[in-house]
């Protein structure tokens, strides 16, 4: 629920309603109280403008003001979102450090993506073995540790209303996705990227690999 916003006429007549009762104390525009009343209001409209702001701002989702109090303690920002990351971006990492349990399954890293506002799939490989299905990809033993994300070559992310103003209307790619897991990848591992491509990664879509580590 949206915190409640007062306009200036809400906080003069709540300051005349704790007025005494009584002839001297007219509530009528263009009296004395009346007019002490209309200088006071705007402190108390900005004051609860500012007490508003600070709801929004204490919650990591929607910080703004306090987004780079919230990026300090968490050792952000940093290479991963770039140069110039959006609000929107700052506010994801933010949120995904914070949640962030740890973990090495398929369902961890592909809620990790998903806080970060990304859809992912992961694909494990095994090393060709008697029995295996033919068709599949050939490989030594090092294919035991090697995985695929597959994600949209671009993953656009558009600007909803209630965000934050000057920020453009929309981002794509995949950078942070990129660092944040690379970060997080056991590193006896090898990562494969796949965007758009299908089937045997050494074929389709586009890789970064070292092939001679998956002989």
């Amino acid at each position: 629920m949206a915190a409640p916003s007062f306009s200036l006429s809400d906080f003069r007549s709540a300051l005349l309603r704790l007025l005494p009762t009584g002839p001297i104390w007219s509530r009528e525009p263009g009296s004395l109280p009346y007019l002490i009343a209309a200088v006071w209001a705007p402190t108390f409209q900005r004051n609860g403008d500012r007490a508003s702001n600070l709801l929004a701002d204490a919650f990591p989702s929607t910080a703004v003001e306090l987004l780079p109090e919230w990026e300090s303690t968490l050792g952000l920002p940093d290479p991963c979102a770039g140069t110039s990351p959006t609000i929107e971006q700052r506010q994801a990492q933010v949120v995904a450090r914070l949640t962030d349990n740890g973990g090495s399954s398929i369902a961890y890293y592909t809620a990790l993506a998903k806080s970060l506002g990304y859809d992912i799939t992961i694909t494990q490989y095994v090393p060709s073995r008697f029995g295996k299905t033919f068709g599949g990809t050939f490989g030594g033993d090092a294919w035991a540790y090697a995985w695929k994300i597959s994600a949209p070559q671009f993953t656009i992310q558009q600007r909803q209303f209630g965000n934050a103003f000057g920020e453009p209307y929309a981002t794509w790619g995949n950078t942070v996705l990129q660092c944040e897991i690379r970060t997080r990848a056991p590193a006896h591992t090898v990562l494969l990227w796949d965007y758009g491509g299908q089937g045997n990664p050494a074929v389709l879509g586009t890789f970064e690999i070292d092939f001679n580590t998956l002989e």
